[in-house]
């Protein structure tokens, strides 16, 4: 008995370990908070169609990229900056976007 709950203590353990290599919260959230910018700006009428179906596309490559991070069981350091980089110029390009003269029509 005490052997198996050792054993799944060790494995709890290790899934939980794994799962922390992997996790990447921060990037989620920071996509949560631009999807809710592009929506707002195409409510608002501050961002057309065209410019908020370019902004999603972006966003898309910025979950294909974490998938792929994700892909091997470890996000290292490297790949974590360059998800945050990519955020980081989908922010700008969002703020410019909406901060334009175009306005949807």
């Amino acid at each position: 008995m005490k052997h198996l709950v050792i054993t799944l203590t060790a494995l709890l353990l290790t899934a939980a370990l794994c799962d922390a290599q992997t996790a990447t919260p921060r990037v989620t959230k920071r996509q949560i908070n631009q999807q809710q910018r592009i929506k707002e700006g195409v409510k608002s009428g501050e961002l057309t169609k065209a410019e908020a179906a370019k902004l999603e596309a972006r966003e898309a490559k910025i979950q294909h990229d974490k998938k792929m991070a994700k892909a091997d069981g470890v996000v290292t350091p490297q790949e974590r900056a360059k998800l945050n980089r990519e955020e980081n110029r989908a922010s700008r390009a969002i703020y410019r976007q909406k901060h334009d003269a175009q306005k949807r029509k």
